[in-house]
C-alpha cells in the first residue's frame, strides 16, 4: 500500500519523507488556506521534496475553467497530479487532461461505487472515496472501499483506489486489508502507526536489562 500525506504542511512532509513514509501528497484549498502560502509556492516546495504524485486541485466547477487551471497546476512541477471534484464537468476534465496533457488525475469527493465507476471509464489515475466522511453520516466507509476493489477488479481497470479522509489507525488498516492501492492521512494518523503498548514495554525492559550489564557497543 502506497501511503500519501494529506497536509500542506511542508514541515510535516519533509519530516515523514525523511523517515521513508512518504509516497504521495494530497492537498485541497481548505488545506492551501490553512497553510497560509499561495497555491502556487506552496506546491512546488511540496513537489521539490516529494518524488511522488502531488494532488493539486482545481477550484473552479466548469469544464473550460478546470482546463485552464489545470494547466497552471501542471506548469509548477512534473509530479503535480491535477485533482478534479467527482462531478460530470469534473469527469469531462478528467478525461481530457488525461488524453490531452498527459497528466495524473485524482478524482476526489467519491461518496458511492457508482461513481468510482464513472471515474475509472474516464481515465482517473486515482479515485478518492471520503471513508471518514461517511462514517459521519453512519453509513461504512470501508464498505464503499470494498465495493470499489470488487468492481475494479472485475473490469480490470487501471484506476487506484486512494482511501481518502482516513482518520484513524484502523481505517488504514482495514483499508489495507480490503486491497485499496494507496491510502491518505494527516501527519499525524501516518505516525500513529508505529505505536502499541507492549512495544513501548518491551524496550523499556531490553533497555533496563541492558544497563544492568554495564557494556556498550562500540
Amino acid at each position: 500500500m502506497k501511503f500519501f500525506v494529506d497536509t500542506a504542511d511542508v514541515k510535516e512532509i519533509r519530516e515523514l519523507n525523511d523517515l521513508g513514509l512518504v509516497d504521495g501528497v494530497t492537498t485541497n484549498p481548505s488545506l492551501i488556506l490553512k497553510s497560509g502560502g499561495s497555491i502556487a509556492d506552496v506546491t512546488k516546495e511540496i513537489c521539490s521534496i516529494v518524488e511522488g504524485p502531488v494532488s493539486a486541485e482545481v477550484v473552479a466547477t466548469e469544464f473550460k475553467e478546470m482546463m485552464r487551471e489545470a494547466e497552471t497546476l501542471a506548469k509548477l512541477a512534473d509530479n503535480v497530479c491535477i485533482k478534479v471534484p467527482l462531478t460530470l464537468e469534473g469527469l469531462k476534465a478528467c478525461k481530457a487532461i488525461r488524453t490531452q496533457m498527459d497528466r495524473m488525475v485524482n478524482v476526489t469527493l467519491c461518496f458511492s461505487a457508482n461513481q468510482a465507476l464513472l471515474a475509472a471509464k474516464a481515465g482517473a489515475s486515482f479515485v478518492s472515496p471520503f471513508i471518514g466522511r461517511i462514517d459521519d453520516i453512519g453509513l461504512d466507509g470501508m464498505e464503499l472501499i470494498a465495493e470499489i476493489r470488487h468492481i475494479y477488479d472485475n473490469y480490470g481497470f487501471d484506476t487506484e483506489i486512494l482511501a481518502a479522509s482516513a482518520r484513524t489507525v484502523n481505517h488504514i488498516k482495514q483499508s489495507a486489508l480490503i486491497g485499496a492501492d494507496v491510502v491518505t492521512a494527516p501527519p499525524a494518523v501516518l505516525k500513529a502507526l508505529v505505536k502499541h503498548p507492549l512495544t513501548d514495554k518491551g524496550l523499556e525492559q531490553f533497555l533496563a536489562d541492558w544497563a544492568k550489564t554495564g557494556q556498550k557497543i562500540g
